[in-house]
This record gives structure tokens, C-alpha cells and sequence, in this order.
């Protein structure tokens, strides 16, 4: 596994090796990744028939070094789905390059992960948004990427998907539309936006808040979108909650 900080791509026989060590410690097939972001491993719990595994344990994985990510993937089913849980993520503040950060990304792929939903806790700068409410991504601007810090910069990897994938519904709409019509059966009130990655791990200045909002962006964090543009085949839905950046 390449090092922390280091700018180069992984290898598919990294992706390989990891794959199968993963097929042969656990019986578990997951159809659906899910992405816990700080302090929503709880979502894992949920879970029937788990197997877990410390990230320090899986060949080529990367390690968690964030307060609030747990780090391990935890097997397992609802509903008679197989899934997968990431409890804690990667970020390029901790140093890790953008191939690492999305290292587990494409292990679900070769998974046969058909479909990835991810959390995170966020900063809403909407000013009709309110602490601890709850977003679906719609859509997202990926800032670090306009700066060419992007997971699909370098080789193209075929396997992988294509060389210039199309970002326009990075968020699958059918996916969307099931979120809120079970949040609306629940009771639960929903909102739906557009997040903007920045790279951490400072929070934004007030200018830099006031910019984002008018550049149309509901909400800010330092996740989701790298692991979103990575492999575009699959079907993603991103949901968001957290506190409100101040004074926008």
C-alpha cells in the first residue's frame, strides 16, 4: 500500500489483493455500501448477522485518525440485503492522497456493491437550515477538484469506469425520491441541497461561507464528494446533518 501523502494511484492488484482477502475472511456478499460519517457508525448497528474488521487488519486499507470514526467495515444484512458498513472515512486533511481516499470505494465495486449510500455530518450555510437537520444531497461542487485534486486525475483504469464520466446525476434521482418518500411516511422532515467539498480542516472564514452560499451551495464539508466522483457507475445517495456555520 502506498504511503500517506503520496500522490500516486493505487494498483488494480492492490484493489485485487484486498478484494480477496476480504472474500475469504467473511461469506458476506454486500449489494449496498454504506458510508458512515462522524458519529453515524451507529448506523451499522442496525444490522443482522455482522462480521467486523478492523481497518488495520485489512491488507492495503487505509487507517481512520479521526475523533468520531470508528474504523472497521461491518458485514452484515437488512432486510435480507447484504451490506457493507464503513464506520469512519477517509479525508485528504489526514494526509492521504485521493487514491487512498477512495481506496474502499472501488473494493465495493469489485464487491459487486451495486449501490452506495453515504452519511456525513456537515455545515449547513442555508439560512433556512437548522442544527441537526437532515439533507439529501442533490447535487454537489467539488472545490478541491477545480484545483486538480481529483481521484480520477492520472491513468484511467477502465475497470474502473470511463476516462470523463458524466457528474450531471451523480446522485441517483430514483434513490432520492425513495429517501423522501420514506422520510415522509416517517414523519421526518427532509431537506434536499447541493453540498460543497472543501479540503479541512479549518472551518470557513465568514468571507468563505458568504462565498459558497452565493455560488449556490447549501451545505460544506470535508467528504462525500471525492468517493462520489470516483467511480461513476454506481448509484449514489448522500444524505447530511450537522451543525450551521455561523454568521453567513
Amino acid at each position: 500500500m502506498l504511503s500517506k501523502g503520496s500522490s500516486c494511484c493505487c494498483s488494480f492488484d492492490d484493489y485485487k489483493l484486498t478484494t480477496e482477502w476480504l472474500q475469504n475472511q467473511t461469506r458476506h456478499r454486500p449489494k449496498v455500501a454504506v458510508i458512515c460519517g462522524s458519529g453515524l457508525g451507529l448506523l451499522a448497528e442496525a444490522a443482522a448477522d455482522k462480521q467486523t474488521f478492523r481497518y488495520q487488519d485489512i491488507p492495503n486499507f487505509p487507517v481512520s485518525t479521526v475523533p468520531g470514526h470508528e474504523g472497521c467495515l461491518v458485514f452484515g444484512t437488512i432486510e435480507e440485503t447484504p451490506c457493507v458498513f464503513m464506520k469512519g472515512h477517509f479525508h485528504l486533511y489526514e494526509g492521504y492522497s485521493l487514491c487512498q481516499v477512495t481506496f474502499p470505494v472501488r473494493i465495493f465495486k469489485l464487491l459487486g456493491v451495486d449501490s452506495v449510500l453515504v452519511t456525513n455530518a456537515s455545515g449547513g450555510i442555508c439560512p433556512d437550515f437548522k442544527v441537526g437537520d437532515i439533507m439529501v444531497i442533490r447535487d454537489h461542487i467539488n472545490l478541491p477538484g477545480f484545483a486538480g485534486q481529483h481521484p480520477l486525475c492520472g491513468p484511467n483504469d477502465e475497470r474502473f469506469g470511463t476516462r470523463f464520466p458524466c457528474m450531471s446525476d451523480a446522485y441517483s434521482k430514483e434513490l432520492r425520491t425513495l429517501a423522501l418518500d420514506v422520510a415522509s411516511d416517517l414523519g421526518c422532515s427532509v431537506r434536499t441541497g447541493v453540498y460543497c467539498m472543501v479540503s479541512g480542516p479549518n472551518f470557513e472564514t465568514i468571507a468563505e461561507a458568504r462565498m459558497l452560499l452565493t455560488l449556490g451551495c447549501d451545505c460544506v464539508g470535508f467528504s462525500v464528494v471525492s468517493p462520489s466522483s470516483d467511480v461513476s457507475e454506481r448509484p449514489w445517495l448522500s444524505f447530511c446533518s450537522g451543525d450551521q456555520r455561523p454568521h453567513v
